[in-house]
C-alpha cells in the first residue's frame, strides 16, 4: 500500500467504527446508514484510491472542481452526489455527472434541472435542501429552503421530467434555534420527512450529519451521512 492509500483506509475504518458504534446504541442496522464520502478540495487521486477502498459515494459541492475530477473517475463505481449551493448557469455540467444533487432549493432550480436531464437522458435525484435556520417561507444562510417551501419544491421535483424526489437533506445550521442542538436539528429533519413521505412513500431518503456530528445524524434515523475531514484529512486551504 501506499502511504496515502494506507492513511485512507485507516481513517475509514475509524469512521466505519464510528458509524457502526452509532448504530448499535440507536438499535439500527448498520447497513440503513450510507457513508457520502466528500472529496471537495481532494485529487481524482484520492478519489480512486477510496474507491479501490470500497466506497460507493462520493460527494462534491463546486462544479468547477467535480466536473473534471468526476471526468477523469469515470471507469469507476460511483454515484456522485453534488452536495453544494448550485447556480443555474451550472446545471447543466452537473447534471452530466451527478447522480444525485442534494441542494435543490428553489423553484427555478427544479426547472432547469428537469430541462438538461431530459435533454442528457437521465434520470437524477433530488433532495430538498432544507434550511432549519430560515424564516417559514425564506432560504437558509448556506442554501436551502425554509420549512414552508418544502411541500411546493417536493411536488415540483416530483412532476418534473427526469426528476426523481428522493428526499430531503440538511446541514447543522449555526444560527437559529437550532444552533449548536444538532441531535434536535436531525430529529427535526426525521419529523418533515415522515411528512412528506406521506405524500411521496419512495422519497425516504435523509441525509444529515457530517465529520463532527455523524453520531447525533444517526441516532435520529439519518439514512445517508456526509463525511469529508474524518476520512481525507484537514482540508488544504483554497488560495
Amino acid at each position: 500500500m501506499t502511504d496515502r492509500k494506507t492513511q485512507l483506509a485507516a481513517n475509514l475504518a475509524q469512521v466505519e467504527e464510528r458509524i457502526t458504534s452509532a448504530c448499535i446504541a440507536s438499535g439500527r442496522k448498520r447497513e440503513e446508514v450510507t457513508l457520502i464520502v466528500v472529496t471537495k478540495t481532494y485529487p481524482a487521486s484520492d478519489v480512486r484510491i477510496l474507491s479501490e477502498l470500497g466506497v460507493r459515494d462520493v460527494a462534491e459541492n463546486r462544479d468547477q472542481d467535480a466536473a473534471p475530477k468526476a471526468a477523469e473517475c469515470a471507469d469507476l463505481p460511483l454515484r456522485w452526489h453534488f452536495v453544494g449551493q448550485l447556480q443555474t448557469n451550472k446545471v447543466r455540467s452537473v447534471v452530466g455527472y451527478a447522480d444525485v444533487v442534494q441542494s435543490v432549493d428553489r423553484p427555478k432550480l427544479v426547472t432547469s434541472l428537469s430541462t438538461a436531464a431530459v435533454r442528457a437522458e437521465r434520470e437524477l435525484g433530488c433532495l430538498i435542501q432544507v434550511a432549519l435556520d430560515a424564516e417559514e417561507n425564506g432560504r437558509g444562510e448556506r442554501g436551502g429552503v425554509g420549512l414552508g417551501g418544502i411541500e411546493e419544491l417536493a411536488g415540483l421535483v416530483a412532476d418534473a421530467p427526469g426528476l426523481r424526489l428522493d428526499g430531503l437533506m440538511t446541514v447543522a445550521p449555526l444560527t437559529g434555534p437550532y444552533a449548536d442542538r444538532q441531535q434536535a436539528a436531525f430529529e427535526r429533519l426525521m419529523d418533515l420527512s415522515t411528512d412528506l413521505r406521506r405524500a411521496h412513500p419512495a422519497a425516504n431518503m435523509v441525509s444529515a450529519g457530517m465529520s463532527a456530528d455523524l453520531e447525533q445524524a444517526v441516532a435520529a434515523g439519518a439514512t445517508h451521512v456526509r463525511v469529508g475531514t474524518a476520512v481525507l484529512g484537514v482540508r488544504p486551504r483554497l488560495g
